[in-house]
């Protein structure tokens, strides 16, 4: 493959080239071989891509046994638990890092190293951009904690212990224990939260090779396909396969399809349209609807079922479930391995004795609704839930006065405050934490329960925001309203004792005031006032979209 020259006439800058090579051992006869990038987020600081460097390892044999050369390169590397405030507000710097590093270096494949929520999608959508040869590859997710024979997942137990903990049902010394088993290997959540998830649907995509998405990072399994993910870019390279020659809008529909049948993250809903418009293909929400309401959930995993990572890669994983959803899958879509996603899941089943992981499509965990887009006067752009994470049922349909807290900061001062008047029928909103409120839409959306209500016994209750959730949490939440209170979104207009209406089962979200009413509340309203006034934040602010278009940045799309 050709490969853009920067010095000079294209003699000059080969020769001057393979002398600066020299120093790694290579001599003329390796000039002409492919090169492969392997983007390297190994941090200390990012645990889940702390444990990387033997998976690239693994990743360049891979590449030489197929005749590459594999050379690594760094990009800027984000963790959700170290980052503030927010991963997603470094998405798209992750992604615009990518696509500068694999289209400024003279490399003609890449291997991108994911893991942590917010890596995947952002090399995602830089790759697709830069559009060389491009596999995804992940750390894995953790193997299963335990205590006292329960099994635990990060971080689904860290919110359940957290707020048992301060319901009063669990001493420090309890909470203490748990602490210790809950993060308990390598690699990223291993419940069905966001990594898990972008994972899953990447596979699905075509961007990663069939059976690499669900290894947990502890198995032999994870390097075996890493090293055969370092064979199969080679090969991409040398048959010049670029993700446009690939991924297409039935992609897509395969991805989410398989969002949907996994009971997968909310989050990624905006990682698939931010992804695919990269590519100039346009999902919208009512794609999101149309495929949540025909797609059946089949993988029982926590957040919304009973098992995690672990056990689902026991059970044949993501190739194994696809198989059980043929009938709604478009199999004859390319994918990375230059075969079609109905060659790829050949031959692979779910195996028997995991029955209770992977149901049949005849007998589902649940008939549908992995994902419900809402609509209303509340959220005229649409407002997303997970109905199947909702513990208190009767909360689908649900009337309720708002209570209000106009910032982050706020909801933290004042939701346990013994003063707050507040009981399980009020709606709970929280506004100006959107992609430009906040700025980031940070996984402030699970408003926690008031503490004088948990120890009430009140474990659940209807909140609203216009930031998002971490994959891992559950509740009544109703994330990313848009447009957002801080452009002027209808959740903006909301007072203290407005009744908010809720419908899940027919999408609906509005607010009891009348259209007049809502009319001039708006010429009143006035934009918030953002301290930040520098670097790449105010760039943030300036550049990017609602959550309903992917929270990309403007000047980004194609």
């Amino acid at each position: 493959m050709k490969r853009v020259t920067s010095y000079g006439d294209k003699g000059f800058s080969e020769y001057i080239k393979m002398a600066f090579q020299r120093n790694l051992g290579f001599d003329e006869s390796d000039y002409n071989k492919p090169i492969i990038g392997i983007c390297n987020t190994f941090s200390e600081i990012n645990r889940c891509h702390a444990h990387i460097k033997p998976i690239i390892n693994a990743i360049k044999n891979g590449v030489l046994m197929a005749g590459g050369i594999p050379l690594e390169f760094p990009t800027i590397s984000v963790g959700e638990m170290f980052t503030s405030p927010t991963t997603m507000l470094y998405r798209n710097l992750v992604a615009m890092d990518t696509e500068e590093m694999i289209s400024a270096q003279p490399i003609d494949g890449v291997v991108l190293i994911g893991g942590c929520d917010k890596m995947a999608p952002g090399q995602l959508m830089g790759a697709f951009s830069a559009n060389k040869p491009s596999i995804l590859f992940t750390g894995g997710p953790m193997a299963n904690g335990e205590y006292k024979g329960k099994t635990l997942g990060a971080c689904s137990d860290c919110r359940h212990y957290w707020q048992e903990y301060k319901a009063g049902t669990i001493s420090e010394e309890e909470l203490s224990e748990i602490n210790a088993q809950l993060a308990p290997t390598n690699g990223h959540c291993m419940v069905m939260g966001s990594a898990s998830t972008i994972a899953a649907c990447s596979e699905a995509l075509g961007i990663m090779l069939p059976g690499s998405s669900t290894p947990p990072a502890t198995v032999n399994e994870r390097l075996r396909m890493a090293k055969e993910t370092g064979k199969s870019i080679v090969n991409l390279v040398e048959k010049d396969v670029k993700p446009t020659d690939i991924i297409t809008k039935k992609s897509f529909e395969n991805a989410i399809t398989t969002l949907m049948t996994i009971g997968g993250s909310t989050n990624t809903v905006i990682h698939l349209i931010a992804i695919a418009k990269r590519l100039g293909i346009d999902l919208t929400l009512e794609d999101f609807e149309r495929i949540s309401q025909r797609t059946p959930i089949l993988a029982n995993l926590r957040p919304a079922g009973e098992f995690q990572m672990q056990e689902f890669y026991h059970a044949g994983g993501v190739s194994a479930l696809l198989t059980e959803l043929k009938q709604l899958l478009h199999l004859k879509e390319l994918t990375v391995t230059n075969k079609t996603l109905e060659e790829n899941i050949q031959g692979s089943k779910v195996i028997e004795e995991y029955r209770k992981i992977i149901k049949p499509f005849h007998k589902p965990l649940y008939k549908n609704g992995g994902i419900k887009i809402l609509k209303g006067n509340l959220v005229p752009s649409g407002a997303i839930v997970k109905p199947k994470a909702i513990s208190n049922r009767d909360l689908m349909k649900h009337t309720g006065e708002a209570i209000i807290f106009d910032s982050i900061q706020e909801m933290e001062e004042k939701v346990n405050d013994e003063n707050l008047q507040v009981d399980e029928n009020n709606v709970l909103v929280l506004r100006n934490a959107g992609p430009v409120g906040a700025p980031g839409m940070p996984e402030a959306g699970g408003i926690p329960i008031p503490k004088k209500l948990l120890k009430r016994g009140v474990r659940d209750m209807v909140r609203i925001s216009d930031c998002r959730m971490s994959g891992t949490a559950s509740g009544t939440v109703i994330l990313h309203a848009a447009p957002e209170s801080a452009v002027g979104g209808p959740i903006g207009l909301l007072k203290n004792g407005d009744k908010v209406h809720l419908d899940i089962e027919n999408g609906i979200l509005e607010v009891f005031v009348s259209e007049d009413e809502l009319q001039k509340r708006k010429e009143f309203w006035k934009p918030p006032v953002f301290k930040e006034g520098r670097g790449y934040p105010q760039l943030y602010r300036s550049h990017v979209l609602q959550a309903s278009e992917g929270c990309d940045f403007d000047f980004l799309l194609p």
